[in-house]
């Protein structure tokens, strides 16, 4: 029987948005930086001194991953940019879907040899819409189709193993990679089935130990799972709707948060719905790897 824990933490930025995903932590700077994809906003986060900038976005941004000191990635509705770290412009890299202008993207994340996993998904969710890519060195790879909602995207320590969800499906699934690319080697697998329970399998992280925190859609939480699909502990959030995980240096959790789809009643009962918050957790993850070009 998993353990349940109390909030523990502090809210780290109070901006509230509608659809908070995507946080990245870059160990070198001490940064946190996370998105509003229906905002439109590229959130950005000095953790010494607490100082937040939002930039704005003309595309609705969902990923990020380091390139180098001067450059970052940034997956969104318009396919994969470039962007200047110093005066924020961004510089078209290349389409995932040019053939499915309704789509956009949603979960992703850098696999240890540099290659980007990213999912896409339909504007409105409708089903099977989307798929999730490998991209390395500006060349895509379609490696599942029909998925609806893209997420849970992360990968073992030593890049030899995958993982993702459809939250609509509500199943965790693991595949086995090539660690020098990022590509599957194998059939995808079910690792945690919660088709059917409350809430949704939303985006994950794997710590530096190989175990898997997921943040919960809908149940206000983060659940902890062993690599073998064994539920450790969940650790509860003061917003209903968490949905993605970032490890902000030793024994800290960021996790973000929306407000999408909540009625003016449903955000006042839930008034710290899309926010940051930190929670306290007794691990760390190796820092983020950077998009190789």
């Amino acid at each position: 029987m998993a353990t349940t824990h109390a909030f523990e933490g502090r809210v780290l930025s109070s901006s509230l948005c509608e659809l908070g995903e995507g946080p990245s932590f870059e160990s070198e700077t001490e940064t946190l930086w996370w998105f509003d994809i229906l905002g439109k906003g590229l959130h950005e986060l000095h953790l010494p001194t607490g100082r937040e900038i939002v930039h704005a976005l003309p595309v609705m941004g969902s990923a990020l991953a380091s390139i180098d000191a001067a450059r970052q990635m940034i997956a969104s509705d318009k396919g994969m940019f470039i962007r200047d770290r110093a005066t924020g412009a961004l510089s078209p890299y290349l389409e995932l879907e040019p053939e499915k202008p309704g789509n956009r993207s949603n979960d992703g994340r850098v696999h240890p040899s540099g290659s980007l996993w990213i999912g896409t998904m339909g504007r409105k969710a409708e089903d099977g819409a989307g798929a999730i890519y490998h991209v390395r060195s500006g060349e895509v790879t379609k490696l599942f189709d029909r998925i609806s909602i893209p997420n849970s995207i992360c990968f073992s320590p030593d890049g030899a193993i995958g993982y993702y969800a459809d939250t609509r499906i509500n199943r965790l699934m693991r595949v086995s990679l090539d660690p020098a690319t990022g590509l599957p080697n194998g059939e995808a697998e079910l690792l945690v089935d919660e088709n059917g329970k409350p809430g949704g399998i939303d985006g994950s992280i794997c710590a530096s130990d190989g175990t898997i925190w997921n943040a919960r859609w809908g149940e206000g939480a983060v659940d902890h799972y062993s690599a073998d699909g064994r539920h450790l502990s969940r650790h509860l959030v003061p917003a209903k709707q968490t949905t993605c995980p970032a490890f902000v240096g030793k024994d800290r959790l960021a996790v973000t948060s929306a407000r999408e789809g909540l009625d003016d009643a449903a955000r006042a009962a839930d008034p710290l719905a899309g926010s940051l918050f930190e929670i306290a957790v007794s691990i760390q993850c190796d820092p983020e790897p950077a998009y190789r070009l």
